[in-house]
């Protein structure tokens, strides 16, 4: 299995919009490091390089880590069937079931690889306004980006490092969820078109106030709000295991 997996991860990561996607996670931090309107859109004057991994973070969290990681998962299996290599593979006497969890296992943790390379980006941005304590915020954490007071390194990293985790698992679901619709339609873009009308679906669901605390789509900010981890995280899980087993469960019985 872990071959396997080793393998899937050498697939996965040579996919031109995994590279395109890293790439873009560690460079959009050296635009908001230099972007001249910070002031009149986020009433922000930087105070720390910290500031800019938070930015960072946020930014990238309202829509493009989400969709990097969605055409990630989606492709990792839509990629092998329009090259016609998944049939091939299946060939060998190789359970589907493994196969399908070694994809998803490197989905999984493309977005940790994907938040680190935005992290180490932010920091490398950040380094002309210092990476030392300050009188301000992360914007994480009490008192957004003004902060209440004296703000150490030691303080601002942990801050940071909790919310990029949080963010990490946010993405999970995502990247399960892609995987499956992979499964069922045996097509990159219309598994990413899936799950896109699925979260939009999910956030009119709010119409119904006895569902809003079971939603996906009430957690997709978990990383600005860590009050909300108590229920929120087992939820996460709980539909990355979901969407898990229903992709094993497709991929096993699909017609290939």
């Amino acid at each position: 299995m872990l071959r396997l997996w080793l393998f899937e991860m050498y697939k996965l990561f040579r996919l031109r919009s995994v590279q395109l996607g890293l790439m873009a996670a560690f460079l959009l931090p050296f635009l908001w490091a230099l972007a001249p309107g910070l002031k009149e859109v986020y009433g922000l004057v930087l105070a720390s390089g910290w500031q800019v991994v938070s930015l960072s973070l946020m930014a990238g969290m309202e829509f493009l880590f989400p969709f990097l990681v969605v055409m990630a998962a989606s492709e990792s299996l839509g990629s092998e069937v329009a090259q016609g290599t998944l049939k091939s593979l299946l060939l060998h006497p190789l359970p589907r079931t493994r196969l399908i969890l070694a994809k998803l296992l490197s989905a999984l943790l493309y977005p940790f690889v994907l938040l680190g390379a935005s992290f180490l980006g932010s920091l490398l941005a950040g380094l002309p306004h210092g990476l030392g304590g300050f009188y301000g915020g992360t914007g994480l954490g009490a008192g957004g980006f003004a902060g209440v007071g004296f703000l150490s390194a030691q303080e601002a990293l942990g801050q940071l490092l909790s919310a990029h985790l949080l963010a990490g698992i946010v993405l999970l679901p995502l990247a399960a969820l892609a995987l499956l619709y992979a499964t069922v339609f045996l097509s990159t873009t219309a598994s990413a078109l899936a799950v896109v009308a699925t979260l939009l679906l999910m956030r009119l669901l709010v119409a119904f106030p006895a569902l809003t605390p079971f939603l996906l789509t009430t957690y997709l900010d978990l990383h600005l709000r860590p009050s909300a981890a108590g229920l929120g995280l087992p939820l996460l899980l709980i539909y990355t295991l979901g969407f898990t087993f229903l992709a094993a469960l497709v991929f096993e019985r699909k017609d290939l």
